[in-house]
């Protein structure tokens, strides 16, 4: 007979997720099983699932874990990270204002806010190709800011980023008309990265707004990511076109995103309870 799985449906400004507390129940991630519950329209539908373990870091208060709709686990979902500081702190699994969680790859920070809002210390990115993974192309372009990547004939200037996971940044004239699946698609599944990517397509209003469609790797468009929105602000300050607070507008609302070189990350945006469910496991 199939075991029951308690589980919560939350958002990060439409980005939306199955919560999971395998603290409090025995819950084993299977590929096979997260797929089918990602399932819009026989499934719970999400974009991520988050699972809750508890840590063997001292230092870290929880083991925070993220897999795609299709499955597969990946390093990092910033929306989700306020979705988890808010889960733990209402949920009674901590008192703490501050929390710090284990992810696949990093330590974060996680602070619970007055106005519903949540501030993720996101940590320092990272530029480097091996670190991305990227594969560059040669170029006669001697900034490594700017790379290009190819989809068919199409070469498109880049900047990559990994800010606990990898990213790609694009500057475009308007995030409307941009073929955000397509070329996203394409970008995810390009041979120059290795481990796939994350893909933000990002218009510039001003220095301090921008507004932001996101191809999240193995989930496709999705109403709000917030490492994209990070990418995108990291990018955009290495560029020399934003300043150091920008308010990033996505399709699903907006986030604050604070940086300075050699500083840490900040991300300031709401996390919200949708409902409670149980389901079959296995």
């Amino acid at each position: 007979m199939a075991t029951k799985v308690q589980f919560t449906k939350m958002h990060g400004l439409g980005n939306d997720f199955m919560v999971i507390d395998a603290i409090n129940q025995s819950f084993v991630p299977k590929a096979d099983l997260i797929k089918t519950w990602g399932n819009r329209h026989t499934g719970v539908g999400f974009d991520q699932l988050l699972l809750i373990e508890a840590s063997e870091k001292a230092d870290c208060d929880f083991k925070y874990r993220i897999f795609n709709c299709d499955g597969i686990e990946v390093e990092q979902c910033g929306n989700g990270a306020r979705c988890f500081a808010k889960y733990v702190t209402e949920r009674g699994l901590t008192d703490k204002q501050e929390i710090r969680v284990e992810t696949k790859k990093e330590i974060l920070t996680l602070t619970i806010e007055e106005d519903n809002l949540v501030k993720v210390n996101m940590g320092q990115p990272k530029f480097g190709f091996k670190d991305i993974p990227f594969i560059p192309k040669k170029t006669k372009d001697n900034n490594e800011l700017v790379q290009i990547v190819s989809i068919g004939a199409l070469a498109l200037p880049v900047t990559c980023v990994n800010v606990g996971n990898p990213h790609v940044v694009i500057m475009v004239d308007d995030v409307q008309e941009t073929p955000v699946a397509v070329w996203g698609k394409g970008i995810e599944f390009s041979d120059q990265f290795p481990e796939k990517t994350n893909v933000e397509f990002m218009q510039i209003m001003d220095r301090k707004h921008i507004k932001l469609r996101v191809h999240e790797r193995g989930a496709g468009e999705t109403l709000a990511c917030g490492s994209g929105a990070c990418a995108a602000v990291v990018a955009g300050i290495m560029l020399e076109v934003l300043d150091k607070e920008v308010t990033v507008t996505l399709p699903g609302g907006d986030l604050q995103i604070t940086w300075e070189k050699g500083q840490d990350i900040i991300m300031v945006g709401p996390a919200a309870f949708v409902f409670d469910g149980v389901i079959d496991g296995v």
